[in-house]
């Protein structure tokens, strides 16, 4: 079972689509570099779990 902060990750990630905000998380994410991250979705992710904000 997802914890709650993945859970309220996706709730947010799916209001951003319905509102069309529906940006790549990658673009913005800390681990978009070399072999940093590894999910299939990259580098067009809508919905990541491992997501980590730039700042």
């Amino acid at each position: 079972m997802m914890n709650l902060t993945a859970r309220w990750k996706r709730f947010r990630s799916r209001l951003r689509t319905l509102f069309g905000r529906d940006n790549f998380l990658c673009d913005s994410c800390k681990l978009n570099y070399g072999s940093a991250c590894r999910r299939r979705e990259r580098p067009n992710a809508t919905i990541c779990e491992d997501y980590l904000k730039k700042y």
